[in-house]
């Protein structure tokens, strides 16, 4: 009697469920995450869902340690301890603006503190190497956490703001209300709005260069000097809510 034929499905992995459920997460959030919507995305049975990961609540602890660990995964990059701290609060704050709602289920669980760990601890090996020690130290390592888990805050409550009127555009137009008329480029500059990822570069690095006592990274162009170059990439108990 000849078999089936067709082709044939390769094993489900537990991480391949664990994968899909952070994607629903990430799209959706945490309550558009059902056990029958997980099945149906990969192709499965729920029975399959639950023999991998157990209940949705096994699921939901399972997807936060899987954010911990990840979250933690942050390599220092740069020539100087000043341009590697910089590269360690430029990834932090790129993933925490890029895992919202798995974030907020980590702080939900009270895992906020482990989550950050990993990139104190990173931070506390630049420190060490830019020659801080003891209470100093510390205060480094938790000045730029606060700086980037504060620069996301802020972001988040920006992007959830109704329009503002007036605007940034009205309130420094020169030829209005003249509010930037004695300096009409910073005026100009102000009216464009923020551009996030260049003022976080300029901001944490202008608080790692005091931090360290290291000299300026962008120096004035009257006393032209070598800039440190950071690569691209991408604290506190309270982390980012999600959107």
């Amino acid at each position: 009697m000849a078999g089936r034929s067709g082709p044939v499905r390769p094993s489900l992995t537990r991480e391949q469920v664990l994968a899909a459920a952070a994607a629903l997460v990430k799209q959706h959030g945490p309550g558009a995450l059902t056990m029958r919507k997980l099945a149906a995305e990969l192709g499965t049975a729920v029975t399959s869902i639950y023999w991998h990961v157990g209940n949705r609540e096994s699921l939901l602890e399972a997807l936060v340690e899987r954010t911990v660990v990840e979250l933690g995964a942050i390599t220092p990059r740069g020539r100087t301890p000043a341009a590697r701290v910089v590269s360690v609060a430029r990834a932090l704050r790129r993933r925490l603006l890029d895992h919202p709602h798995l974030i907020a289920m980590v702080h939900e669980r009270g895992l906020t503190e482990r989550m950050f760990q990993p990139a104190a601890r990173a931070l506390v090996d630049e420190v060490h190497a830019a020659g801080l020690r003891g209470a100093p130290a510390a205060e480094a390592v938790r000045a730029v956490l606060f700086q980037a888990v504060g620069f996301v805050l802020v972001e988040r409550n920006r992007a959830r703001s109704p329009v503002q009127r007036p605007g940034e555009q009205e309130l420094w137009d020169i030829q209005g209300a003249g509010e930037g008329a004695d300096d009409p480029a910073l005026a100009r500059a102000l009216a464009r709005g923020p551009q996030p990822d260049k003022l976080f570069t300029v901001s944490v690095r202008a608080l790692v260069d005091g931090l360290l006592n290291t000299p300026p990274s962008t120096p004035p162009k009257a006393s032209p000097r070598t800039s440190e170059s950071t690569p691209p990439s991408a604290p506190p108990s309270t982390p980012p809510s999600a959107p």
